[in-house]
């Protein structure tokens, strides 16, 4: 009798989410020699509700994988390119930021429909789009995936990057949700007409009516502005916040703000999102055969919000740890837990830090207020700088 036929799985590596954190775990794998099949619920272009400021480190990361990914993306349009930052205190002081790497917005429309781009053209990656995750199972010889339409797949292992609401995390981690005061909520609009603008700067503007957040006013290009608010959970449910009207409240009443809107138009609703954020206790990013990279393992940096960069840095970390184990043929959630201490070396500080600096001046307006009037003082505004990353 014939000895029973070694099970083959599809493809070696499932990377469910084509947002930044899984386009980049496919461009991190470029040339290896895996099949890799990249899975997405969207038909790209798809609108993602976000700030829409992609970070320089982001950019850097990409550049540093191939160079043609940055001057492909340095392409894009519409886009501003950005050179500064304007912090407005509670108070009314402002405080400029100049920033060192080069950044610009872009709506994420256009931005990660880009980055889908370079994964068909560079890479050899399958890419699968309207292919809703159902569910995954984790078997001894493979990750089985159970798509919405009825079909399924199996690889040697799972890269979730499917967002906050992590399918790979919900049924791979059955933990409870993350508390209130780790996790933000936030809305968002288009406008164009604004007035008092600059090309070039972004706006963050801080006040009593939304401590530990802010409201932010991004050119995205084109003439249009995405301007937005964002606060912790804790207390949008604490004091019973309804984020839509407190955004067009404060574009109405604010004193940086006031009249600046008079003459603008708003281009769409204003629609809202949830982002579990970074720097707390953190569940695990890996296991048995699977890896989480973003938002699916909470990436977003608590004092500027901001998570592409760090969704970006993951999944390329993410493909680094999916090589070593195709390597060794191991894909325990011993081995896959090299990559949960990669995530805390790289990333842990900055989160953290950047959790503790959130807590500390979102409960004090006056400290904020006291930070900028410093700042604004010879020899202290790279003091600042630093401070906020």
């Amino acid at each position: 009798m014939l000895p029973p036929a070694t099970f083959l799985p599809e493809y070696d590596v499932a990377i469910v989410g084509a947002g930044p954190a899984g386009t980049a775990c496919a461009l991190a794998l470029r040339g290896r020699g895996y099949r890799v099949i990249l899975l997405d619920k969207a038909i790209f272009p798809r609108d993602k509700i976000c700030g829409d400021a992609i970070p320089g480190p982001a950019l850097k990361a990409l550049r540093q994988l191939d160079p043609a990914y940055m001057e492909a993306l340095w392409q894009l349009h519409p886009r501003d390119d950005v050179r500064r930052s304007r912090l407005v205190a509670p108070g009314g002081g402002s405080l400029y930021l100049h920033w060192k790497l080069p950044t610009f917005n872009s709506p994420r429309l256009n931005f990660d429909a880009a980055l889908l781009a370079l994964v068909r053209q560079h890479t050899t990656t399958e890419v699968r789009e309207n292919a809703a995750l159902k569910n995954v199972e984790i078997t001894a010889d493979c990750a089985r995936l159970m798509l919405a339409d009825g079909r399924q797949l199996t690889s040697r292992l799972v890269v979730g990057c499917d967002g906050a609401q992590s399918v790979v995390g919900r049924r791979l981690l059955p933990e409870p949700r993350l508390a209130r005061a780790h996790h933000c909520a936030g809305v968002r609009a288009y406008f164009e007409n604004v007035g008092g603008s600059e090309s070039g700067t972004t706006e963050f503007f801080f006040s009593r009516s939304h401590l530990a957040g802010y409201l932010w006013l991004f050119p995205v290009g084109a003439g249009r502005y995405n301007v937005g608010l964002g606060m912790l959970s804790e207390l949008v449910s604490q004091h019973k916040i309804d984020l839509r009207q407190l955004l067009l409240d404060n574009l109405a009443t604010h004193p940086a703000l006031a009249g600046r809107f008079a003459g603008a138009r708003q281009l769409g609703p204003v629609r809202g999102f949830g982002l579990p954020i970074g720097g707390g206790r953190q569940r695990p990013a890996s296991g048995a055969r699977f890896l989480l990279c973003g938002d699916a393992a909470s990436l977003i940096d608590p004092l500027q919000g901001h998570g592409i960069d760090l969704a970006i840095r993951s999944g390329i970390l993410a493909a680094g740890q999916v090589s070593l184990c195709l390597e060794k043929q191991d894909f325990s959630a011993e081995f896959m837990a090299r990559y949960d201490a990669d995530l805390q070396q790289q990333l842990g500080p900055q989160l953290a830090r950047s959790y503790r600096l959130m807590r500390l001046l979102g409960t004090r307006p006056w400290l904020m207020n006291v930070g900028v009037s410093l700042a604004r003082l010879p020899g202290l505004g790279r003091w600042a700088q630093r401070l906020v990353g």
